[in-house]
């Protein structure tokens, strides 16, 4: 089979923006995060990723590894709008979407939009929260938009949820229901710092918040010009292909028994886009499907009772189907090395 990545056909993007634009600007953007996360590039980048591929961030680690603080380096390096949404067991949906109100001077009901409202939203232990509140994200997480007393406030673009839970502590926690986490784009855990990076937090965030420090270097309205680009990326067929036979495979597994959805055939998809654009092409390749298999699809898999009882995690099994699923042009499944 003769492959052909490259995009011979690019569209052209408005006001002139291009490849080269999205990779200088976010440069710009990482090095900026990085000024307050230290030594986490590959966070770094996936939360980037994800921000171009109109995705939602789901956080999952111990305390104070600097899941918030990524979150809000993030909302301020573009200059953007940034709301922090505290979860707890009291918080009610209206807490999110927002309510009307009824005004006495003018005699209508005015409305009071709810935590919602921004370009970069925080969900800070979304699990502590209800299941009633939990839902009240899932409308404007799939589709950009807020319902409240039968009518529909759209959001803001760029438009994005990351959200933050302990996997730690259960005590007074729900689980995510799996509708909530099949619309995160993507889950990442911090980890811990390395220690030249910890000894540098220790001599700069000492003194000062590093947030206060931080200059935005683009804005919303560039940000949203570089993700028309990212939509211009091209993905072959045999490409498409391929993320289809990498998710069928979670669905056929016998180590699972929830698969991966469609939604996530397409979240890979256009994650591969981004990550694409960030590595300056304009056409995919199998190895960003195989990078971000893990990211995009292992918190939406459900492992058997026996996976369980042997320790297999959904990444370990996804590993496995990466090395094992045939690369388009190589028929012994190995990593594409195009």
């Amino acid at each position: 089979m003769s492959l052909s990545y490259e995009n011979t056909d690019l569209d052209e993007v408005t006001e002139a923006y291009s490849l080269g634009d999205v990779v200088s600007v976010m440069g710009e953007v990482r090095s900026a995060i990085e000024g307050v996360i230290e030594g986490k590039r590959a966070s770094v980048d996936l939360a980037l990723v994800v921000l171009l591929a109109e995705g939602h961030l789901l956080v999952e680690d111990v305390p104070g590894v600097g899941k918030t603080m990524l979150a809000k380096a993030l909302g301020r390096s573009i200059a953007c709008s940034v709301r922090r949404v505290q979860f707890t067991p009291d918080l009610l949906p209206s807490d999110i979407t927002g309510i009307s109100i009824f005004n006495q001077e003018t005699r209508d009901f005015e409305f009071k939009p709810g935590g919602i409202f921004a370009n970069i939203v925080v969900g800070d232990e979304i699990n502590r929260a209800s299941p009633k509140t939990q839902s009240a994200l899932l409308e404007s997480m799939e589709e950009r938009q807020v319902s409240v007393d039968g009518t529909t406030y759209l959001l803001e673009a760029p438009f994005m949820v990351v959200a933050t839970q302990n996997p730690i502590e259960m005590e007074g926690t729900y689980p995510l229901p799996e509708a909530q986490r099949d619309r995160f784009m993507a889950q990442l855990s911090m980890g811990y710092p390395a220690e030249e990076a910890e000894l540098a937090m220790l001599d700069h965030h000492g003194r000062i918040s590093p947030l206060d420090d931080l200059e935005a270097v683009s804005d919303a309205a560039e940000i949203a010009k570089l993700i028309d680009v990212v939509r211009t990326v091209h993905v072959s067929d045999q490409v498409r292909h391929y993320a289809i036979d990498l998710v069928t495979a979670t669905r056929n597994s016998s180590e699972l028994r929830l698969g991966a959805s469609p939604r996530a055939t397409l979240h890979l998809i256009r994650a591969a886009r981004a990550a694409a654009a960030l590595d300056d092409r304009d056409y995919v390749l199998p190895d960003d499907l195989q990078d971000l298999a893990n990211p995009v699809l292992a918190h939406r898999l459900l492992p058997t009772a026996e996976s369980q009882i042997g320790r297999r995690t959904t990444s370990e099994i996804i590993d496995d189907i990466v090395d094992r699923v045939p690369v388009p042009g190589d028929s012994h499944g190995r990593r594409s090395a195009v």
